[in-house]
């Protein structure tokens, strides 16, 4: 009530940025990169009222964020982070959770870790109900989620895998995130997020679940001046790919925009889980069970992300290590008793 009197009759430092947007179907426009940089700098700082938010994300919601507009938006986020120097291979965003298919990209990571590949994931969770969240399948594979910057750096040197929940490193951001619920629909935060990469990683693998989002997404992160990047398509969202149909990739190597195909693993596709049961989930990746389709998500995202690091320079030279490392793995080495030292 008070910052209703205060503005009652001077308008809000913010209002422009929401008249820039909803001015009609004639009137209204993108806003440029400054604008947009400006406008979420004030949302970071919380100089903004909770209706003037709520709109503000709406109308973007509405129009699509443009890749100009996204880049502004990181670009204001990691000035607000003001991130620690750790070195990190893999940034690996994981924002929207599972609902058909168990999280099989986790253990892509895991391989990659055990491999040598420093993996920094960050998310969020329980901003849309019925999915199962990276936050909580993580403890039961045996990696505690990291609270402060200095805990990813020492699990990064112990086990070159860490994971921190944007909650934790964005506070602002994670409380936007959480309005899913109210508002019933995605906010262009579920967006910028995956784009953040805040410590600078050599390449950043991004998932979209709407097509026309992948384009945007390539385009921000050119923008941002990201090297090596790859957009695509994930199962339910997430970086996975899903072997039972083709997938597309928007890139980034060394500067360069690519596009690349990759055809389907399976002519016929496989059902989704009825339920969830972690158990099999870890038997698998302890080499206890199999699991036809899990087991290509894992060596299709795996090979997804060595094309990304420049470890394979083609998709069957991809494939063929994923396959081998997958194979490999310590986890199906584990004999009755032991214990590994870096996940269960």
């Amino acid at each position: 009530m008070v910052m209703k009197n205060i503005y009652r009759h001077s308008e809000h430092p913010f209002a422009q940025y929401v008249r820039i947007l909803g001015k009609g179907k004639s009137g209204s426009r993108s806003l440029t990169f400054e604008e947009a940089k400006t406008a979420f700098g004030m949302i970071l700082r919380g100089e903004v009222l909770d209706a003037q938010l709520g709109a503000f994300l709406m109308l973007l919601r509405v129009k699509e964020e443009s890749a100009e507009e996204l880049a502004a938006f990181v670009t204001a986020t990691r000035e607000w982070l003001n991130a620690p120097q750790i070195a990190v291979d893999l940034d690996w965003s994981s924002y929207a959770g599972k609902r058909k298919h168990y999280p099989w990209f986790l253990l892509a990571a895991f391989v990659l870790a055990e491999n040598g590949v420093r993996v920094f994931m960050h998310g969020a969770s329980g901003h849309t109900v019925n999915r199962l969240y990276t936050e909580e399948v993580l403890p039961l594979l045996g990696h505690n989620l990291c609270e402060t910057w200095q805990q990813v750096e020492e699990r990064l040197n112990a086990v070159n895998f860490a994971y921190l929940s944007l909650d934790a490193f964005c506070p602002p951001l994670g409380n936007i995130i959480q309005l899913r619920n109210v508002m019933g629909l995605r906010s262009p935060v579920h967006t910028l997020s995956r784009l953040i990469n805040p410590l600078n990683a050599k390449c950043s693998l991004q998932a979209i679940f709407h097509p026309a989002y992948r384009e945007s997404h390539q385009l921000a992160a050119q923008q941002l001046g990201y090297q090596n990047t790859m957009v695509i398509k994930g199962e339910g969202g997430e970086y996975e790919r899903n072997p039972d149909g083709r997938c597309l990739v928007k890139g980034i190597k060394n500067g360069e925009l690519y596009d690349l195909e990759w055809p389907m693993m399976f002519e016929e596709r496989h059902a989704a889980e009825e339920a969830f049961e972690l158990e099999d989930f870890l038997a698998v990746w302890r080499g206890k069970k199999s699991h036809q389709y899990g087991e290509a998500a894992v060596v299709g995202t795996l090979a997804l992300a060595l094309i990304g690091l420049q470890r394979a320079d083609n998709q069957e030279q991809a494939l063929a290590l994923a396959t081998t490392w997958w194979q490999q793995r310590k986890s199906a080495k584990i004999k009755a008793g032991e214990q590994l030292d870096m996940f269960c």
